[in-house]
């Protein structure tokens, strides 16, 4: 996919968006000869410790839009790609604009967390002809390094549980980044008008997706939050891991990965006006999520 704006359209007006962490994401407003507008949105990898990667990224996603747009789930429709800066400044992807917000305040979250679930076993049902990549870990038992003030012991328990070989798996079409940050709700909240970012899509277990998720859930709004989504996934017809020590080393995957990138993980967080969450603030509650998986065990 290459594309390009239509014939005589042009850009009238830009305006950043906050969240990214990866790149930088812009809603671009486009005008028309007839005196019409349209928004689309930019994303643009300018951070040279990004550059190496840019490309596959880019084309990752591109991809997935392009096969998302036939299947139902409310995702940007791709419009051009320079995945190399050949024609942009920077490697680029242009896609439209959704509408829509992200809700990551406490308020509202009861009923929002079903609506999450319902929409991640509707990305689980996809069955692409073409398989993405199979999924990628983003931490090892070896590289796993507690937060400041953590339980020492209880983190060397949670990185044993990852040592060992993954469990089997069903494969599924996974976002692998499906998180409320993510997520678009129409102004009622009670409706889901997007999912974005679509980068990391591969294919692995639900059990991966809905690990991150929970993850996200407990550094938002406390651990308690994270072990629930989980039991909406189920009730919304997700299925999981029958052993609950293979439901254990998927959550601990995802949750021992945040450890080393939390001042990253929360800075968005508090733009979007979160202001209580500082690193400090989630370096303890994911302290917090950890020892309530482990716990949960029993």
């Amino acid at each position: 996919m290459r594309g390009r704006l239509a014939p005589g359209e042009r850009i009238v007006g830009a305006e950043v968006l906050h969240g990214g962490i990866t790149a930088e994401m812009r809603r671009l407003s486009v005008g028309a000869p007839d005196g019409g507008t349209r928004d689309l949105v930019l994303r643009t990898f300018a951070d040279p410790a990004f550059a190496a990667d840019a490309e596959r990224l880019l084309n990752r996603e591109a991809g997935a839009l392009v096969y998302l747009a036939g299947t139902g789930v409310p995702a940007p429709g791709p419009v051009a790609v320079d995945a190399v800066g050949a024609h942009c400044e920077y490697p680029s992807l242009l896609m439209t604009h959704l509408p829509g917000e992200t809700a990551l305040g406490d308020r509202g979250l009861e009923a929002r967390l079903p609506l999450l679930a319902r929409q991640l076993v509707a990305i689980h049902a996809l069955r692409p002809v073409e398989r993405p990549r199979t999924y990628g870990a983003w931490v090892t038992a070896d590289a796993v390094v507690p937060p400041p003030g953590a339980d020492a012991g209880a983190w060397a328990v949670a990185a044993d549980v990852i040592r060992g070989p993954a469990p089997r798996y069903e494969g599924r079409f996974l976002h692998r980044d499906f998180h409320p940050g993510n997520v678009l709700f129409d102004v009622s909240g009670a409706r889901i008008t997007g999912v974005v970012d679509w980068v990391e899509n591969s294919w692995g277990p639900a059990d991966l997706d809905v690990a991150h998720c929970s993850t996200n859930l407990a550094l938002l709004h406390g651990p308690s939050w994270g072990l629930r989504f989980a039991e909406a996934y189920e009730e919304a017809g997700g299925v999981l891991a029958a052993a609950a020590r293979e439901r254990l080393y998927w959550r601990l995957l995802d949750a021992l990965a945040f450890a080393s990138d939390v001042r990253s993980v929360a800075r968005p967080w508090r733009r979007a006006g979160r202001a209580e969450l500082t690193t400090r603030a989630v370096e303890m509650r994911l302290d917090g999520y950890v020892a309530a998986l482990l716990d949960a065990l029993g």
